[in-house]
């Protein structure tokens, strides 16, 4: 089943990331009611998380050529090139 991913570069890894994931995942289905009847629907799974290690998303910037304060990394996409270029670079943990 899809799912949605979140990349998050933290500044301190929290201990518990399964908690972490779940309290968010918790939020967006009280937030948002079409969610909800996704993940209840069991048409999605429920939200993951990723961990970027330190810098990640600047190294990515930089290695796309768009290093700068006029350019900013996607916050939504609705395809895998950036979480795979992120792999490729080795910016996931």
């Amino acid at each position: 089943m899809p799912y949605h991913e979140w990349f998050i570069e933290f500044e301190n890894e929290p201990e518990d990331m399964v908690a972490l994931a779940e309290k968010l995942d918790h939020s967006l289905q009280k937030q948002n009611s079409y969610y909800f009847d996704l993940i209840k629907g069991n048409v999605l799974q429920t939200l993951k998380i990723t961990p970027v290690r330190s810098l990640g998303f600047q190294n990515y910037m930089k290695s796309i050529g768009k290093l700068g304060g006029q350019n900013k990394i996607p916050r939504l996409s609705n395809d895998r090139k950036i979480a795979e270029a992120l792999s490729e670079l080795k910016l996931v943990k």
